[in-house]
């Protein structure tokens, strides 16, 4: 079993507090739901916590960089939200009073609404949900229907709101709940092979074109919902000027856009709501996790125009959790006055710049990606090519018959780079010599006045669509990513536990290696974080020939792997003792 590699003790007291925690594990893998999830791959027993630091029943000390899937913004046991708890307990407050009102309820309101996007704080409703974010959600849709009288719902690829569908549908009276999905738009694995701007755009107008077409098969929906940061789905930023695409779309069809936040919002993307990126106004917000300050609580915020439900139209047993609301309010508070959303930005980008620079080491590493502390390592089979050669190759016929008697095509960058792209009267591309490409029809070179055919050189329109077929298949080229490598990332899932560092895998394909610090984490405890997952990327790697592909460092520099094995036990121990102390200061 994977443990810590933090040093104990070989006494009779450790002997006992680790058969304690083997015999927790044994009972819960007897009696808990075979359902259960983080517990299959950390196999650990917290007993104590505090910042970015979890003991283990055993001894064992981690750095979680799961944080309850994003709920703990100020870490595990922040002093001020232990003190608005205690405070709670302290006064003799009821802390159960359904839907009542409250001091604590209305401080937390008012809180919360100050925080909101400029345009909606103004003219906002709030409805406290069960618990979760999932009944968060599911109340939006049952918000976003009562309110415009329609049924269906946009959402899109690669997205996760929750785990109630199920129970929706088996439920008497329940909407028609069929979904209609569009693409989200993302740079490495674009749906359209492209990526960027130009990927973005075609989502947008995919979208555009499914809501004006009497024929797509899709009703004008009640509502859309989407995540600015796709999390489950792999770490996904929504390009800024998509998300405003689609809040003009939903705003020209009079269709409520839904933001679900229950992951990015209070300040993880570096903005204290991730719609604040684009400068997006949604409909309605949907808000969990960090809001209750590390207690259940649930909300969404909505524009008042939309309050068409009826008294009890949505309920909830818990939605009035006085505990909750006094942490959250605290959380709200204190992430809002310390500025820790700007604090996220400049730290994540830091973060995302160095493992960038893991990722040119190691080539099982394909993708980085994020936003603020919500970070992203997409872990990828290295030797897999992005296309197989019958594929080239038939791609390489395909232009050369498109481009006939006289066009000159450069020969395409097959490792996956856009390489130059001639046609007749162009000038050369950038770092190659004219006529450097690959010759079809006739001889072209820098000082011929015309092509092996005799007519003159000049850009017919035969010779644009080449060229465009060429550079989008090139385009295509630089997007088609390598396969996912589910196994290699839980082994590197598995080596960051042994290093005493907890991580999350999330994405399609479970491939992708997930940062969730709290947004009070150090640069010091930041710098523990990177060095230990960098450690066991190239654990991974020794450990796996087959996947053993490190690139060669830079002249001067030494190998990641090298300074690994060169690590020993004790000194990650120093290393994780320190960033403890470093918390318990903080």
């Amino acid at each position: 079993m994977a443990v810590s590699e933090s040093v104990r003790g070989d006494t009779s007291e450790s002997a006992g507090t680790g058969a304690a925690h083997e015999g927790i594990l044994r009972r819960q893998s007897a009696r808990e739901s075979a359902a259960r999830t983080y517990a299959r791959a950390l196999p650990i027993v917290p007993v104590r916590a505090r910042g970015l630091t979890i003991e283990g029943a055993d001894g064992s000390r981690y750095l979680d960089c799961l944080s309850g899937a994003g709920t703990l913004a100020l870490g595990h046991n922040h002093p001020v939200v232990l003190e608005a708890i205690r405070k709670v307990l302290d006064s003799g407050a009821p802390l159960h009073v359904l839907d009542l009102a409250t001091p604590v309820k209305d401080a937390f309101i008012t809180e919360l609404f100050r925080t909101l996007p400029p345009g909606l704080a103004d003219n906002a409703r709030v409805q406290f949900c069960g618990p979760a974010g999932t009944d968060a959600v599911e109340a939006a849709f049952k918000l976003v229907r009562a309110a415009t009288g329609r049924t269906g719902i946009l959402a899109f690829s690669g997205a996760y709101h929750g785990m109630t569908a199920g129970a929706l549908e088996a439920s008497g009276g329940a909407y028609d709940v069929r979904v209609a999905r569009l693409p989200y738009p993302q740079d490495y694995r674009c749906p359209f092979g492209v990526g960027g701007q130009h990927g973005a755009e075609l989502a947008a107008r995919w979208t555009e074109s499914v809501l004006d077409d009497p024929k797509s098969g899709v009703r004008h929906p009640a509502g859309m919902i989407l995540e600015p940061v796709q999390g489950e789905g792999g770490v996904i930023p929504a390009p800024d000027e998509w998300m405003r695409r689609m809040r003009q779309i939903t705003a020209d069809r009079s269709i409520p856009l839904i933001a679900d936040e229950v992951q990015t919002g209070v300040g993880r993307t570096g903005s204290f709501w991730a719609v604040e990126h684009s400068g997006v106004t949604p409909d309605v917000m949907v808000l969990s996790k960090a809001i209750g300050g590390s207690l259940p609580l649930a909300v969404i915020v909505y524009r008042d125009d939309l309050d068409a439900w009826q008294p009890g139209a949505h309920a909830g047993t818990f939605r009035g959790n006085q505990l909750a609301m006094a942490a959250g309010m605290a959380t709200l508070a204190y992430v809002r006055e310390n500025r820790l959303a700007e604090r996220a930005a400049d730290l994540g980008t830091r973060m995302l710049d160095q493992l960038r620079g893991l990722a040119a080491e190691f080539d099982c590493i394909g993708d980085v990606r994020g936003r603020g502390l919500m970070i992203g390592v997409e872990v990828v089979e290295p030797e897999a090519e992005p296309l197989r050669e019958r594929e080239r190759e038939r791609e390489r016929e395909r232009l050369a018959g498109l481009a006939g008697e006289g066009g000159v095509l450069a020969d395409p960058d097959w490792r996956g780079g856009v390489s130059d792209l001639a046609v007749p009267g162009d000038s050369a591309g950038p770092g190659r010599p004219r006529g450097a490409g690959v010759e079809v029809g006739g001889p072209v070179g820098p000082g011929s006045a015309r092509p092996a055919g005799g007519r003159p050189t000049g850009v017919t329109p035969a010779d644009r669509a080449v060229g465009a077929a060429a550079a989008a298949m090139q385009s295509s080229q630089s997007h088609h990513p390598r396969p996912a490598a589910p196994e290699l990332a839980v082994a590197i899932q598995r080596e960051c536990l042994r290093r005493g560092l907890i991580v999350e895998l999330g994405g399609r394909h479970s491939s992708v290696v997930r940062l969730l610090p709290p947004l009070t984490i150090s640069d010091e405890q930041a710098t523990a974080v990177l060095d230990r997952l960098a450690d066991a990327v190239a654990a991974v790697s020794r450990n796996h020939p087959g996947h053993d592909r490190l690139r060669r460092p830079q002249p001067g520099q030494q190998r990641r792997a090298d300074r690994a094995q060169s690590t020993n036990r004790a000194d990650r121990a120093g290393r994780g003792d320190h960033a403890d102390r470093a918390d318990e200061a903080g």
